[in-house]
């Protein structure tokens, strides 16, 4: 009798609630999710952080990437009583799917979330890498991710299940865009996902937006375009980001030559290593899942004072947050500007030719509220008719959310 008391109440004790800055309590609703998130994988998310180098900007930004896949499976678990209440028929089997699919839609993210992606493995997105970190997980559960790999992958028969976790209006964006909005300060970001969820519904096996949630709509694609051009795409945070980037392409340079560069294990591996979609394997996932935020803001503490002038040069940079110039332009910098600014480089640092574009570079960035070429946002009338967005909505008289706004950078150091 003492034993089966005993494992009641380590049974009942993976019930967890936890407090979240941004919804209050979130509960974890059964054993096996409390397990997953336990597991060494999914921990790792607490440090990685959700907005790379954004801290640099708007100090408040350290949250991880653990907070947002929790935020994300509570989001979840709204949508689904939403639907149920609605009358779709959602099983306790696929209930579960959705909730494991959304927690762990983000667990591929690397060190520094999309700062370092395809840099770190080569050609390998965090999507793939969620998928193997899924797949690995299955193997350990016994089978019980199968369902929710299918909904990952849209192959499975429900395909507003897919939707829930990519689309247009998704519920990783409605988290990320709240809760970047929190700690960045940045109040145009602030939507209210829980009017929004309160109007899913499902036609067809499509998930629609009851019209009367419209201007909720129109206020989530505005917050999402103010909030790339105020936050994901700041010139300091989009700067900082391309150093980190040029850090690591230095590093990866210099090891590849034989030359020993400072840090962990699981780094060392990757500087030194081309990992690839083809020699990919579960070895790659447990050294990937040993490296993030600490491995590499560790290394890049200690290349300051490396002999290698370029690495140490940008290695500083970002640890003083003495980072490049950057400059916005409606158009491409001409040539015969990047070539002055290159000649006086070359006058002031002792470098070679080939390493000016490690400290002067440019390119372009794109701003894309809604994109009218993908599977649109659906309204549902009163009267049971369904239709676009776009054609509900008085934004269709505006290009302002469907047109992409592109501008271009140029980069510096300060000194030129």
């Amino acid at each position: 009798m003492y034993f089966c008391i005993q494992d009641n109440y380590k049974s009942l004790n993976k019930l967890k609630i936890l407090n979240d800055p941004i919804y209050g309590f979130i509960s974890i609703p059964n054993e096996l999710i409390f397990d997953i998130i336990e597991h060494r994988y999914f921990q790792r998310l607490r440090r990685i952080s959700q907005m790379g180098l954004s801290y640099l900007v708007y100090p408040g930004a350290h949250h991880t990437r653990f907070h947002h896949a929790l935020g994300c499976m509570h989001l979840m678990q709204k949508a689904i009583r939403v639907l149920k209440f609605k009358g779709v028929v959602i099983t306790d089997e696929e209930s579960n799917a959705l909730l494991i699919a959304i927690l762990l839609h983000d667990i591929g993210h690397g060190a520094f979330s999309h700062a370092l992606e395809n840099s770190i493995v080569e050609g390998i997105s965090h999507e793939y890498i969620s998928l193997q970190f899924m797949l690995a997980l299955n193997d350990e559960f016994d089978g019980k991710l199968d369902l929710a790999i299918k909904i990952f992958k849209g192959n499975y028969k429900r395909l507003f299940f897919h939707q829930l976790i990519t689309s247009q209006l998704d519920i990783d964006r409605m988290d990320y865009l709240k809760r970047d909005s929190f700690y960045t300060g940045v109040s145009e970001g602030n939507i209210n996902s829980e009017r929004i969820i309160t109007m899913f519904n499902v036609v067809d096996n499509d998930l629609v937006i009851e019209y009367k949630g419209i201007y909720s709509i129109e206020k989530f694609l505005t917050a999402r375009r103010l909030m790339y051009w105020q936050v994901y795409l700041h010139k300091t945070g989009l700067v900082a980001e391309k150093t980190l980037v040029k850090v690591l392409k230095r590093a990866k340079e210099l090891s590849r030559k034989g030359i020993v560069l400072p840090a962990s294990p699981a780094f060392s591996y990757f500087l030194e290593n081309a990992v690839n979609t083809e020699n990919w394997h579960n070895k790659s996932l447990n050294i990937f899942n040993d490296l993030d935020d600490c491995d590499v803001l560790s290394a890049i503490k200690q290349w300051q004072t490396h002999d290698d002038f370029t690495l140490s040069t940008l290695s500083k940079m970002i640890i003083d947050r003495k980072l490049p110039r950057v400059i916005i332009k409606n158009e491409a910098p001409k040539k015969t500007e990047l070539k002055i600014l290159n000649k006086n480089l070359l006058s002031v640092y002792p470098i070679k030719k080939s390493e000016t574009s490690y400290f002067v570079d440019y390119g372009k960035i794109e701003n894309l509220a809604y994109n009218k070429n993908q599977d649109p946002i659906k309204i549902l009338y009163k009267n049971g008719d369904v239709t676009t967005f776009l054609r509900a909505s008085d934004f269709n008289r505006s290009e302002t959310l469907t047109k992409p706004i592109v501008k271009f950078y140029m980069y510096y150091p300060k000194l030129l």
